[in-house]
């Protein structure tokens, strides 16, 4: 059975930071991408960061980069999102996703999900 299990998520003041980490097992994923999005509340899921589980390409959207960094920890079959300079307009569920094929910027193409991590960044 695939799982993905999100941890890190918390209450954080602007400015601060918080890691958050994606452990993934029940197959192997060397031929998928993994992707972080986020959803507030009345809002669309939108994509976060991305990388690529062989090779380790990463992509952002424009509002985190700078800020936050995808890795993978291919030993422990984990990925993480360090997020950096936190502001308020952050404050949402972060989900953890693998997608076999297709633009890792569309949830569409995603094929398993985590449950989901709460992010709350006060001003």
């Amino acid at each position: 059975q695939v799982q993905l299990v999100e941890s890190g998520g918390g209450l954080v003041q602007a400015g601060g930071s918080l890691r958050l980490s994606c452990a993934a097992s029940g197959r192997t994923f060397s031929n998928y991408a993994m992707g972080w999005f986020r959803q507030a509340p009345g809002k669309a899921r939108e994509f976060v960061a991305a990388i690529r589980w062989v090779g380790g390409s990463t992509d952002y959207a424009d509002s985190v980069k700078g800020r936050f960094t995808i890795s993978r920890d291919s030993a422990k079959n984990t990925v993480y999102l360090q997020m950096n300079s936190l502001k308020p307009e952050d404050t949402a569920v972060y989900y953890c996703a693998a997608a076999r094929s297709g633009s890792y910027y569309h949830p569409g193409s995603y094929d398993y999900w985590g449950q989901g991590t709460q992010v709350t960044v006060s001003s």
